[in-house]
Protein backbone atom coordinates (compact mmCIF):
# COMPACT_ATOMS: atom_id res chain seq x y z
CA UNK A 1 0.00 0.00 0.00
CA UNK A 2 1.33 3.48 -0.86
CA UNK A 3 -0.34 4.95 2.26
CA UNK A 4 -0.40 3.63 5.80
CA UNK A 5 -1.54 4.89 9.20
CA UNK A 6 0.69 4.30 12.20
CA UNK A 7 -0.42 4.80 15.80
CA UNK A 8 2.25 3.71 18.28
CA UNK A 9 0.71 1.00 20.49
CA UNK A 10 -2.78 1.82 19.21
CA UNK A 11 -5.52 3.02 21.54
CA UNK A 12 -3.61 1.93 24.65
CA UNK A 13 -0.56 3.97 23.63
CA UNK A 14 -2.69 6.97 22.71
CA UNK A 15 -4.47 6.99 26.08
CA UNK A 16 -1.18 6.56 27.92
CA UNK A 17 0.29 9.58 26.11
CA UNK A 18 -2.88 11.58 26.76
CA UNK A 19 -3.73 10.70 30.35
CA UNK A 20 -0.34 9.63 31.78
CA UNK A 21 2.04 11.83 29.75
CA UNK A 22 4.95 11.94 32.21
CA UNK A 23 4.87 8.22 32.90
CA UNK A 24 4.47 7.35 29.21
CA UNK A 25 7.48 9.51 28.30
CA UNK A 26 9.63 8.06 31.07
CA UNK A 27 8.77 4.45 30.17
CA UNK A 28 9.29 5.02 26.45
CA UNK A 29 12.70 6.64 26.92
CA UNK A 30 13.88 3.98 29.36
CA UNK A 31 12.94 1.28 26.85
CA UNK A 32 14.58 3.06 23.92
CA UNK A 33 17.86 3.77 25.73
CA UNK A 34 18.07 0.18 26.98
CA UNK A 35 17.44 -1.40 23.57
CA UNK A 36 19.59 0.97 21.51
CA UNK A 37 22.60 1.45 23.75
CA UNK A 38 24.91 -1.19 22.28
CA UNK A 39 24.26 -0.39 18.63
CA UNK A 40 24.68 3.34 19.19
CA UNK A 41 27.99 2.73 20.92
CA UNK A 42 29.17 0.49 18.10
CA UNK A 43 28.36 3.12 15.50
CA UNK A 44 30.08 5.98 17.33
CA UNK A 45 33.22 3.84 17.64
CA UNK A 46 33.01 2.90 13.95
CA UNK A 47 32.66 6.57 13.00
CA UNK A 48 35.55 7.86 15.11
CA UNK A 49 37.89 5.06 14.04
CA UNK A 50 37.13 5.24 10.32
CA UNK A 51 40.16 6.10 8.14
CA UNK A 52 38.10 8.92 6.62
CA UNK A 53 35.24 10.73 8.36
CA UNK A 54 32.04 9.08 7.08
CA UNK A 55 29.49 11.17 5.23
CA UNK A 56 26.29 12.13 7.02
CA UNK A 57 23.45 9.63 6.72
CA UNK A 58 20.79 12.34 6.80
CA UNK A 59 21.07 15.93 5.62
CA UNK A 60 18.43 18.16 7.21
CA UNK A 61 17.97 21.55 5.52
CA UNK A 62 15.49 23.79 7.29
CA UNK A 63 14.46 26.21 4.55
CA UNK A 64 12.18 28.35 6.74
CA UNK A 65 12.09 28.49 10.54
CA UNK A 66 8.36 28.76 11.17
CA UNK A 67 5.50 26.38 11.95
CA UNK A 68 1.71 26.71 11.94
CA UNK A 69 0.88 24.15 14.63
CA UNK A 70 0.53 24.35 18.41
CA UNK A 71 2.30 21.15 19.50
CA UNK A 72 2.95 21.48 23.22
CA UNK A 73 6.36 19.77 23.08
CA UNK A 74 7.94 22.02 20.44
CA UNK A 75 9.45 25.50 20.67
CA UNK A 76 8.51 26.09 17.04
CA UNK A 77 4.81 26.07 17.89
CA UNK A 78 2.88 29.25 17.20
CA UNK A 79 2.77 30.18 20.89
CA UNK A 80 6.41 29.50 21.77
CA UNK A 81 8.46 30.55 18.72
CA UNK A 82 11.27 32.96 19.62
CA UNK A 83 13.60 32.75 16.62
CA UNK A 84 14.01 35.72 14.28
CA UNK A 85 12.25 34.88 11.03
CA UNK A 86 14.55 33.41 8.43
CA UNK A 87 14.12 31.81 5.01
CA UNK A 88 17.08 30.27 3.26
CA UNK A 89 18.70 32.22 0.44
CA UNK A 90 18.08 30.64 -2.97
CA UNK A 91 21.75 30.76 -3.93
CA UNK A 92 22.83 29.18 -0.67
CA UNK A 93 20.26 26.43 -1.01
CA UNK A 94 21.41 25.53 -4.52
CA UNK A 95 25.03 25.65 -3.41
CA UNK A 96 24.31 23.14 -0.63
CA UNK A 97 22.58 20.76 -3.04
CA UNK A 98 25.33 21.21 -5.64
CA UNK A 99 27.99 20.41 -3.04
CA UNK A 100 26.13 17.26 -2.02
CA UNK A 101 26.04 16.22 -5.68
CA UNK A 102 29.78 16.90 -6.06
CA UNK A 103 30.31 14.82 -2.91
CA UNK A 104 28.48 11.92 -4.63
CA UNK A 105 26.02 11.93 -1.77
CA UNK A 106 23.44 9.12 -1.84
CA UNK A 107 21.99 9.28 1.67
CA UNK A 108 18.80 10.79 3.03
CA UNK A 109 17.81 14.40 2.38
CA UNK A 110 14.95 16.28 4.00
CA UNK A 111 14.07 19.96 3.57
CA UNK A 112 12.71 20.06 7.08
CA UNK A 113 13.82 20.91 10.59
CA UNK A 114 11.91 22.48 13.48
CA UNK A 115 9.32 23.87 11.11
CA UNK A 116 6.44 23.24 8.71
CA UNK A 117 7.94 22.88 5.21
CA UNK A 118 4.77 23.94 3.38
CA UNK A 119 5.15 27.46 4.80
CA UNK A 120 8.04 27.82 2.34
CA UNK A 121 6.43 29.02 -0.89
CA UNK A 122 9.38 27.59 -2.85
CA UNK A 123 9.27 24.11 -1.32
CA UNK A 124 8.15 22.32 -4.51
CA UNK A 125 10.79 24.08 -6.60
CA UNK A 126 13.46 23.25 -4.03
CA UNK A 127 12.50 19.55 -4.04
CA UNK A 128 12.64 19.45 -7.83
CA UNK A 129 16.17 20.83 -7.76
CA UNK A 130 17.24 18.35 -5.10
CA UNK A 131 15.81 15.42 -7.08
CA UNK A 132 17.49 16.58 -10.30
CA UNK A 133 20.91 16.95 -8.66
CA UNK A 134 20.65 13.98 -6.25
CA UNK A 135 18.83 11.25 -8.21
CA UNK A 136 20.09 8.46 -5.92
CA UNK A 137 19.36 10.15 -2.61
CA UNK A 138 16.35 9.23 -0.50
CA UNK A 139 14.30 12.43 -0.27
CA UNK A 140 11.55 12.66 2.31
CA UNK A 141 9.36 15.26 4.00
CA UNK A 142 7.73 15.51 7.42
CA UNK A 143 4.66 17.76 7.57
CA UNK A 144 1.73 18.29 9.90
CA UNK A 145 -0.57 18.13 6.87
CA UNK A 146 -2.59 21.21 7.76
CA UNK A 147 -1.61 23.01 4.54
CA UNK A 148 -1.46 19.89 2.41
CA UNK A 149 -4.00 19.12 -0.28
CA UNK A 150 -4.21 16.73 -3.20
CA UNK A 151 -2.92 19.29 -5.70
CA UNK A 152 0.21 19.91 -3.64
CA UNK A 153 0.76 16.20 -3.12
CA UNK A 154 0.63 15.49 -6.84
CA UNK A 155 2.91 18.44 -7.55
CA UNK A 156 5.66 17.34 -5.17
CA UNK A 157 5.28 13.56 -5.53
CA UNK A 158 7.73 13.10 -8.46
CA UNK A 159 10.52 14.66 -6.40
CA UNK A 160 10.03 12.59 -3.27
CA UNK A 161 10.48 9.05 -1.96
CA UNK A 162 8.52 9.36 1.26
CA UNK A 163 5.96 11.73 2.74
CA UNK A 164 5.44 11.57 6.51
CA UNK A 165 2.27 13.28 7.71
CA UNK A 166 2.30 13.84 11.47
CA UNK A 167 -1.40 14.17 12.28
CA UNK A 168 -1.22 16.13 15.55
CA UNK A 169 -4.57 16.28 17.29
CA UNK A 170 -6.32 16.09 20.67
CA UNK A 171 -8.53 13.22 19.58
CA UNK A 172 -7.49 10.08 17.75
CA UNK A 173 -8.83 11.05 14.35
CA UNK A 174 -7.51 12.49 11.11
CA UNK A 175 -7.69 16.15 10.20
CA UNK A 176 -10.05 16.78 7.29
CA UNK A 177 -7.19 17.64 4.94
CA UNK A 178 -5.37 14.41 5.82
CA UNK A 179 -8.56 12.35 5.63
CA UNK A 180 -9.20 13.55 2.07
CA UNK A 181 -5.68 12.62 1.01
CA UNK A 182 -5.89 9.23 2.71
CA UNK A 183 -9.17 8.37 0.99
CA UNK A 184 -7.96 9.48 -2.44
CA UNK A 185 -4.65 7.59 -2.25
CA UNK A 186 -6.43 4.44 -1.07
CA UNK A 187 -8.79 4.66 -4.05
CA UNK A 188 -6.02 5.46 -6.57
CA UNK A 189 -2.93 3.50 -5.41
CA UNK A 190 -1.54 3.22 -8.94
CA UNK A 191 -0.95 6.99 -8.97
CA UNK A 192 1.34 6.72 -5.94
CA UNK A 193 3.42 3.63 -6.64
CA UNK A 194 6.72 5.51 -6.37
CA UNK A 195 6.12 7.19 -3.02
CA UNK A 196 5.53 5.93 0.50
CA UNK A 197 3.01 7.97 2.47
CA UNK A 198 2.99 7.40 6.20
CA UNK A 199 0.35 9.03 8.38
CA UNK A 200 1.40 9.08 12.04
CA UNK A 201 -1.28 9.64 14.68
CA UNK A 202 0.27 12.05 17.17
CA UNK A 203 -1.19 13.51 20.37
CA UNK A 204 -0.64 17.25 20.13
CA UNK A 205 -0.03 17.72 23.88
CA UNK A 206 2.24 14.71 24.23
CA UNK A 207 5.28 14.86 26.50
CA UNK A 208 8.29 13.62 24.57
CA UNK A 209 11.86 14.64 25.43
CA UNK A 210 13.28 17.82 26.89
CA UNK A 211 15.19 18.57 23.68
CA UNK A 212 18.26 19.93 25.49
CA UNK A 213 16.02 21.96 27.79
CA UNK A 214 14.06 23.72 25.05
CA UNK A 215 10.80 21.72 25.10
CA UNK A 216 7.99 23.95 26.43
CA UNK A 217 6.28 21.11 28.32
CA UNK A 218 9.32 19.24 29.65
CA UNK A 219 12.20 21.20 31.05
CA UNK A 220 15.60 19.61 31.57
CA UNK A 221 16.46 18.56 35.11
CA UNK A 222 19.82 18.27 36.85
CA UNK A 223 19.97 14.63 35.82
CA UNK A 224 23.01 13.92 33.67
CA UNK A 225 22.42 11.62 30.69
CA UNK A 226 25.27 9.10 30.60
CA UNK A 227 24.36 7.86 27.15
CA UNK A 228 25.79 8.60 23.75
CA UNK A 229 23.69 10.15 20.97
CA UNK A 230 23.62 9.27 17.29
CA UNK A 231 22.61 12.67 15.91
CA UNK A 232 26.06 14.34 15.70
CA UNK A 233 27.28 11.23 13.86
CA UNK A 234 24.34 10.65 11.50
CA UNK A 235 22.79 14.06 10.84
CA UNK A 236 23.98 17.22 9.18
CA UNK A 237 21.77 19.97 10.58
CA UNK A 238 21.54 23.12 8.43
CA UNK A 239 19.64 26.19 9.58
CA UNK A 240 18.05 28.78 7.23
CA UNK A 241 20.83 31.25 8.00
CA UNK A 242 23.39 28.82 6.58
CA UNK A 243 24.88 27.73 9.90
CA UNK A 244 25.53 24.04 10.56
CA UNK A 245 24.19 23.36 14.04
CA UNK A 246 24.60 20.31 16.22
CA UNK A 247 21.19 18.68 15.86
CA UNK A 248 17.41 19.11 15.87
CA UNK A 249 17.41 19.80 19.61
CA UNK A 250 19.03 23.16 19.00
CA UNK A 251 15.61 24.79 18.70
CA UNK A 252 17.06 28.22 19.52
CA UNK A 253 19.84 27.99 16.89
CA UNK A 254 22.71 28.57 19.33
CA UNK A 255 25.23 25.94 18.20
CA UNK A 256 27.47 26.83 15.29
CA UNK A 257 29.95 24.50 13.59
CA UNK A 258 30.40 26.43 10.39
CA UNK A 259 28.77 29.08 8.23
CA UNK A 260 28.02 27.54 4.84
CA UNK A 261 28.00 31.03 3.36
CA UNK A 262 31.74 31.08 4.04
CA UNK A 263 33.01 27.49 4.14
CA UNK A 264 32.15 24.31 2.28
CA UNK A 265 29.71 21.66 3.41
CA UNK A 266 32.50 19.12 3.73
CA UNK A 267 34.68 21.50 5.77
CA UNK A 268 31.87 22.04 8.27
CA UNK A 269 31.04 18.31 8.58
CA UNK A 270 34.65 17.23 9.03
CA UNK A 271 35.90 20.25 10.98
CA UNK A 272 37.84 19.95 14.27
CA UNK A 273 35.09 21.62 16.32
CA UNK A 274 32.36 19.10 15.50
CA UNK A 275 34.83 16.22 15.67
CA UNK A 276 35.76 17.20 19.21
CA UNK A 277 32.08 17.21 20.21
CA UNK A 278 31.65 13.77 18.69
CA UNK A 279 34.61 12.45 20.69
CA UNK A 280 33.11 13.87 23.88
CA UNK A 281 29.60 12.56 23.24
CA UNK A 282 30.82 9.09 22.24
CA UNK A 283 31.50 8.36 25.91
CA UNK A 284 28.30 10.02 27.12
CA UNK A 285 26.50 13.34 26.99
CA UNK A 286 27.83 14.37 30.39
CA UNK A 287 31.03 15.74 28.87
CA UNK A 288 29.38 18.32 26.58
CA UNK A 289 27.29 21.01 28.34
CA UNK A 290 24.70 21.48 25.58
CA UNK A 291 23.88 17.76 25.66
CA UNK A 292 24.50 16.88 29.31
CA UNK A 293 20.83 16.95 30.39
CA UNK A 294 19.21 16.25 27.01
CA UNK A 295 17.17 13.03 26.93
CA UNK A 296 16.37 13.02 23.21
CA UNK A 297 16.69 9.72 21.39
CA UNK A 298 15.91 8.91 17.76
CA UNK A 299 12.55 7.34 17.05
CA UNK A 300 13.97 4.58 14.88
CA UNK A 301 15.06 5.36 11.32
CA UNK A 302 18.64 6.19 12.24
CA UNK A 303 19.03 2.94 14.11
CA UNK A 304 18.06 0.99 11.00
CA UNK A 305 20.43 3.09 8.90
CA UNK A 306 23.45 2.50 11.13
CA UNK A 307 22.59 -1.18 11.54
CA UNK A 308 22.80 -1.58 7.77
CA UNK A 309 26.05 0.38 7.60
CA UNK A 310 27.67 -1.74 10.30
CA UNK A 311 26.59 -4.89 8.46
CA UNK A 312 28.22 -3.60 5.27
CA UNK A 313 24.95 -2.93 3.44
CA UNK A 314 25.30 0.76 2.63
CA UNK A 315 22.83 0.59 -0.28
CA UNK A 316 20.11 -0.57 2.11
CA UNK A 317 21.07 2.19 4.53
CA UNK A 318 20.55 4.80 1.83
CA UNK A 319 17.11 3.37 1.04
CA UNK A 320 16.05 3.06 4.66
CA UNK A 321 12.61 4.51 5.25
CA UNK A 322 10.70 2.92 2.40
CA UNK A 323 10.54 0.34 -0.34
CA UNK A 324 13.21 -0.27 -2.95
CA UNK A 325 12.62 1.66 -6.09
CA UNK A 326 14.29 2.84 -9.26
CA UNK A 327 15.99 6.18 -9.54
CA UNK A 328 13.52 8.99 -10.10
CA UNK A 329 14.20 11.55 -12.74
CA UNK A 330 13.18 15.19 -12.46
Amino acid sequence: MPIQINNYMGRIGWNARKYLPGLASKAYLAFQFATRRKLQKRYTEYFLNAPEIPKPNIVNIETINRCNSNCAFCTANIHAEKRPFMQIDDGLYRSIIDQLADWSYKGHVTLYGNNEPWLDDKIVERHRYARMKLPESYIYMSTNGLLLNLEKLKEIQPSMDQLIINNYSKEMKLHKSVQRIYEYVEMHPQEFEDIDILVQMRYVNEVLTNRAGSAPNKQATDKVINETCLLPFTDMWIMPNGKMGLCCCDNFEVTDFGDLNKISLKEAWTGPAIQEVRRLIASGRQDYPFCAHCDFIDAGMRMEVVKNILSGNEDAANRQGGHERGIKKA
